[in-house]
């Protein structure tokens, strides 16, 4: 807790004062551009991997990136959507997956989650993803995970409005994070760190 008390100290002391302007306009002002939906996991910074300024992504962070497909009833990951969606008014949606995913690992290699039962339920969402890898391994299922998260998107109705209408593209990434590599699966595109 030390080290997080020292960084809200740090932020207040050097960051704050640098960004104030911004942070003023940001206070009336919630205009993100881009809906970026990636994993939990603390190794994946979606502002850092972008190189964003606060309040130019709205985002959703899940185990395994997981989006379910859009169902009766609500839920946070569904309210997110169409919150930035149709509220924000996002133009961009990204999924992000990356490499050495957990989540992906443990249904790559067939872990035994009944120790983990909230766990195992939420990663029934990867259903389809799985199916798809067909046996691949970890790396090939965080691909066609990331592909199944785009599709199930596209059942919730803002965002099949918002595609129908050409008022938002999806886009599909994969990041390593030995290189800081980051995929871009609709063409394959590699973008390196310097």
């Amino acid at each position: 807790m030390h080290e997080l008390t020292e960084g809200v100290a740090r932020f207040q002391r050097d960051v704050f004062p640098a960004k104030e302007g911004l942070f003023a306009h940001l206070a009336g002002h919630h205009t993100p551009h881009t809906l970026f939906i990636s994993c939990s996991d603390a190794r994946v910074v979606p502002e850092l991997i972008t190189g964003s300024e606060p309040g130019e992504l709205f985002v959703i962070r899940t185990a395994g990136n997981l989006v379910p497909a859009h169902a009766p009833g609500s839920d946070g990951v569904a309210a997110s959507v169409e919150y930035a969606v149709a509220v924000l008014g996002v133009s961009d949606i990204v999924v992000c997956g990356h490499s050495a995913c957990g989540a992906m690992t443990a249904l790559a290699q067939r872990h035994d989650l009944s120790g983990a039962p909230a766990i195992a339920d939420w990663l029934r969402h990867a259903d389809a993803s799985r199916a798809r890898a067909a046996g691949g391994g970890a790396d090939a299922l965080v691909r066609e995970n990331v592909r199944a998260q785009l599709a199930n998107l596209a059942t919730h109705p803002s965002v099949a409005r918002a595609l129908a209408s050409g008022e938002v593209t999806l886009r599909g990434w994969v990041y390593d994070i030995p290189t800081g590599r980051v995929e871009d699966l609709a063409d394959g595109a590699t973008s390196s760190a310097p």
